[in-house]
């Protein structure tokens, strides 16, 4: 079988939306549009007889590390080791530019590829689910000062992510969130809204009231009937949070990295991650 590995453009969007439709996951097209606009050279496509079978994306932060993601195949060609040709022609791009570390989230099953090619376990996540009935559509506050959460994000995340998160906030400024103490950021909170659910992350606390409080008002403020949130396992509020709430487990994702890991923030400080595609 001939397939092909090409950059991935914006006219493979359709086709890149079919397959994650498929994979029953949460991106929407502007997801697709943002890996593409923050890497134009390092997102890929699996081709066969002229159709996308297979992706895989990377995003270089700062240059400090970068992330890969979206690492997909249609359930009619896995098997076949076109999810590992993909994986590694990210890698090799990566390494072309001497990046010197690179980030995933593995799921349980990707889990030991990934460790054939070096990478090692940083920390633990935990997706959650909430299934609710769909609440009344609230009024949009104004835009949201965000200068001293992008740089506080900056050192928590490891590297800088403003242009990435700016994004979100234009799309979804509802649920951009911060909690100020005493004039300082005390934690603050992104989301997305999917194609299955709205999505929290990153959600960051100093303490539990903040936490508590930031949860409660993202949850106020989606009108979705499903909300995801990816919680990082060790962060002593998150977990507890989520399930007082009605949250359900979902999954486990394990963060890790390959080469050296010399920017990796301060993860004790978040309660949840922004995403497995993003970081």
């Amino acid at each position: 079988m001939s397939i092909r590995l090409r950059l991935m453009t914006i006219e493979d969007i359709p086709e890149a939306m079919r397959l994650k439709d498929i994979a029953g996951w949460n991106q929407t097209s502007v997801d697709w549009e943002r890996f593409i606009s923050a890497s134009p050279d390092g997102c890929f496509a699996a081709e066969h007889q002229g159709r996308v079978i297979g992706t895989s994306t990377t995003i270089v932060y700062e240059g400090r590390f970068a992330w890969i993601g979206m690492v997909i195949v249609d359930l009619q060609y896995r098997g076949r080791g076109i999810g590992t040709a993909l994986l590694e022609r990210a890698i090799s791009y990566l390494d072309s530019r001497n990046v010197p570390c690179m980030k995933l989230d593995a799921t349980p099953q990707g889990k030991p590829l990934y460790e054939k090619f070096g990478f090692v376990s940083e920390y633990e996540i935990e997706r959650w689910r909430l299934k609710r009935q769909a609440g009344e559509k609230i009024q949009q506050n104004g835009p949201v000062e965000i200068q001293d959460v992008l740089r506080l994000d900056r050192e928590i995340f490891g590297a800088d992510r403003s242009g990435l998160l700016g994004s979100l906030t234009e799309k979804a400024p509802d649920l951009t969130l911060v909690a100020r103490q005493n004039g300082c950021v005390a934690g603050y909170t992104f989301g997305r809204r999917g194609s299955l659910a709205d999505h929290l992350g990153p959600w960051m606390a100093n303490n539990w009231d903040v936490a508590a409080s930031l949860l409660d008002e993202f949850l106020h403020r989606s009108e979705r009937e499903t909300v995801f949130v990816d919680c990082v396992r060790d962060n002593s509020w998150a977990v507890p949070l989520v399930k007082a709430l009605g949250f359900e487990f979902s999954r486990p994702l394990t963060r890790m990295f390959r080469g050296k890991n010399e920017h990796a923030g301060r993860p004790e400080l978040l309660c949840a991650v922004l995403g497995p595609e993003f970081g």
